[in-house]
């Protein structure tokens, strides 16, 4: 069992990491009632989960998980249908233009909270859905090969891309404004690097640009490269934490290399549209919430470093970490020049 920490964050205070609105018990949802009848049948065939992302990267991987362990309890199936592109965008559209009927649901990360946050014509992900649950709070690292001999460390990372007149690269997501693109921004500003970011929406693609060497260096968060890890292909050189958790406690943090900015986290969560029936909704809170404590679940999280950092959120805690999250880029945009809108 890995230890869990207490972070200060822009985006997850101390305070929201321990809400009022969220229960941490011997498992966060042990309260909610074991069975709960749907209402008028409901749910009488199977629920579609829209993924904005690929099937191999870590919403992929949330999804089934989630998707498993709601089954697991309650019988109904899911049936996942990614639809990657755009950083979400994609997905999100696709989402917001299906049934309002209680039987399509969507997985979705902060990314709909920064997107909103930098065009509040785009869904708001506190307000245009319901939260059904935040089953993830996560936090990233780079990453390098292990066999690596150009550089080992983050020291010695800094001053090869220095030296390099900026054909250094490191593997990211594509879209400008993300979390990943603020924090290489927040990185690159105060060690003056300069290194090219490559840009893939799908997560398979960027692991292996990593390991075949196309690239120099990879930002990501360490459950979605467990496997890299445990096989010895990867290795971090820096965690964007302030403190580091036991499970990572060699590798340097904020504080330790000198980079005084908010980290800012990774969330994965589920969501219905506003429209959809009170009564189905109350029936889909309870599904995906109790799913969050199911052992297949709970087993996942664990593998996936998820327990690091506490990573449940209710729909009322899911609101506030997105409200929370959506004025904090907000002023990071305005920061750095961004138009928002």
């Amino acid at each position: 069992m890995f230890k869990k920490i207490l972070v200060s964050t822009g985006v997850v205070t101390g305070a929201a990491l321990f809400s009022a609105s969220s229960v941490f018990a011997a498992c966060a949802t042990d309260s909610l009632p074991a069975t709960m009848e749907g209402p008028g049948g409901f749910p009488e065939r199977a629920l579609t989960m829209i993924v904005p992302y690929g099937p191999a990267g870590g919403s992929g991987q949330v999804a089934q998980a989630m998707a498993e362990a709601v089954t697991g309890h309650t019988k109904v199936s899911i049936n996942r249908d990614h639809k990657p592109g755009g950083s979400g965008t994609v997905g999100m559209t696709a989402y917001m233009a299906a049934p309002a009927d209680g039987y399509s649901v969507l997985e979705h990360i902060d990314d709909a909270s920064s997107a909103h946050a930098l065009d509040s014509g785009r869904p708001n992900p506190a307000d245009d859905l319901i939260p059904l649950v935040t089953s993830q709070i996560t936090f990233s690292q780079i990453y390098i090969r292990t066999e690596e001999d150009r550089f080992t460390d983050w020291d010695s990372f800094v001053a090869w891309v220095k030296a390099q007149g900026g054909k250094a690269s490191i593997a990211n997501v594509s879209k400008e404004g993300s979390m990943e693109r603020v924090t290489m921004k927040f990185i690159t500003d105060a060690t003056g690097m300069e290194i090219q970011q490559i840009s893939f929406d799908k997560g398979a693609p960027r692991y292996g640009a990593l390991a075949g060497g196309q690239v120099d260096a990879l930002f990501e968060q360490p459950g979605d490269v467990r496997n890299f890890l445990d096989a010895g292909t990867f290795k971090p050189i820096l965690t964007i934490l302030k403190e580091s958790p036991e499970a990572f406690a060699d590798v340097p943090n904020l504080v330790d290399a000198g980079l005084d900015f908010e980290p800012l986290l990774r969330f994965r969560g589920f969501y219905v549209h506003k429209d959809a029936p009170a009564d189905r909704v109350k029936w889909l809170q309870w599904a995906f919430q109790k799913a969050y404590c199911e052992q297949s679940y709970q087993d996942y999280n664990e593998s996936k470093f998820m327990t690091l950092i506490e990573s449940y959120r209710d729909t009322a805690g899911s609101i506030e970490l997105i409200n929370n999250t959506v004025a904090q880029y907000r002023d990071v945009y305005k920061v750095m020049g961004l138009e928002v809108k």
